[in-house]
Protein backbone atom coordinates (compact mmCIF):
# COMPACT_ATOMS: atom_id res chain seq x y z
CA UNK A 1 0.00 0.00 0.00
CA UNK A 2 1.24 3.86 -0.89
CA UNK A 3 1.53 6.44 1.58
CA UNK A 4 -1.77 8.50 1.28
CA UNK A 5 -1.27 12.19 3.28
CA UNK A 6 -5.24 12.58 3.58
CA UNK A 7 -6.99 12.22 7.64
CA UNK A 8 -9.76 9.62 6.89
CA UNK A 9 -13.08 10.14 9.16
CA UNK A 10 -14.76 7.39 11.51
CA UNK A 11 -17.28 7.96 8.62
CA UNK A 12 -14.69 7.40 5.64
CA UNK A 13 -13.80 3.74 7.36
CA UNK A 14 -17.44 2.67 8.02
CA UNK A 15 -18.33 3.62 4.59
CA UNK A 16 -15.53 1.92 3.09
CA UNK A 17 -16.36 -0.75 5.39
CA UNK A 18 -19.59 -1.35 4.43
CA UNK A 19 -18.25 -1.57 0.83
CA UNK A 20 -16.14 -4.13 1.57
CA UNK A 21 -17.90 -5.98 4.44
CA UNK A 22 -19.59 -8.99 2.08
CA UNK A 23 -15.21 -10.45 1.22
CA UNK A 24 -14.79 -9.62 5.00
CA UNK A 25 -14.54 -13.12 7.48
CA UNK A 26 -17.21 -12.67 9.74
CA UNK A 27 -15.23 -12.60 12.62
CA UNK A 28 -13.84 -8.90 11.23
CA UNK A 29 -17.49 -8.01 10.13
CA UNK A 30 -18.61 -8.68 13.82
CA UNK A 31 -15.88 -7.01 15.54
CA UNK A 32 -15.90 -3.89 13.43
CA UNK A 33 -18.64 -1.48 15.39
CA UNK A 34 -16.48 -2.28 18.44
CA UNK A 35 -13.18 -0.71 16.89
CA UNK A 36 -15.19 2.83 15.94
CA UNK A 37 -17.23 2.82 19.28
CA UNK A 38 -13.75 3.21 21.18
CA UNK A 39 -12.62 6.08 19.08
CA UNK A 40 -9.25 4.93 17.37
CA UNK A 41 -6.40 7.56 16.83
CA UNK A 42 -6.04 9.22 13.10
CA UNK A 43 -2.81 7.30 12.39
CA UNK A 44 -5.34 3.64 13.17
CA UNK A 45 -8.48 5.36 11.22
CA UNK A 46 -5.78 6.18 8.54
CA UNK A 47 -4.29 2.57 8.37
CA UNK A 48 -7.68 0.52 8.87
CA UNK A 49 -8.97 2.76 5.63
CA UNK A 50 -6.48 1.36 3.66
CA UNK A 51 -6.19 -2.15 4.76
CA UNK A 52 -9.98 -2.00 3.55
CA UNK A 53 -9.23 -0.08 -0.01
CA UNK A 54 -9.65 -2.73 -2.71
CA UNK A 55 -9.97 -5.49 -0.18
CA UNK A 56 -12.13 -6.98 -2.91
CA UNK A 57 -9.18 -6.51 -5.60
CA UNK A 58 -6.35 -8.27 -3.99
CA UNK A 59 -5.61 -12.03 -4.00
CA UNK A 60 -6.18 -14.97 -1.36
CA UNK A 61 -2.10 -14.58 0.11
CA UNK A 62 -3.00 -10.29 0.65
CA UNK A 63 -6.11 -10.46 2.02
CA UNK A 64 -4.72 -12.82 5.03
CA UNK A 65 -2.28 -10.19 5.59
CA UNK A 66 -4.75 -7.49 5.67
CA UNK A 67 -7.06 -9.82 7.53
CA UNK A 68 -4.24 -10.39 10.17
CA UNK A 69 -3.59 -6.62 10.81
CA UNK A 70 -7.54 -5.63 10.71
CA UNK A 71 -7.87 -8.04 13.43
CA UNK A 72 -4.71 -6.71 15.43
CA UNK A 73 -6.58 -3.07 14.89
CA UNK A 74 -9.91 -4.32 16.11
CA UNK A 75 -8.23 -6.29 19.03
CA UNK A 76 -5.68 -3.45 20.15
CA UNK A 77 -7.63 -1.16 22.45
CA UNK A 78 -4.52 0.77 23.75
CA UNK A 79 -4.93 2.90 20.55
CA UNK A 80 -8.14 5.72 21.16
CA UNK A 81 -7.98 8.86 21.68
CA UNK A 82 -8.21 10.99 25.00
Amino acid sequence: MGKCNLDHSVEDVQQKFNAQSQWLPEDIRSLFHEFLVRNPSQTTLNEMFHLLKKYDLVDEQERKERDRKIKWLILNKEDTKI
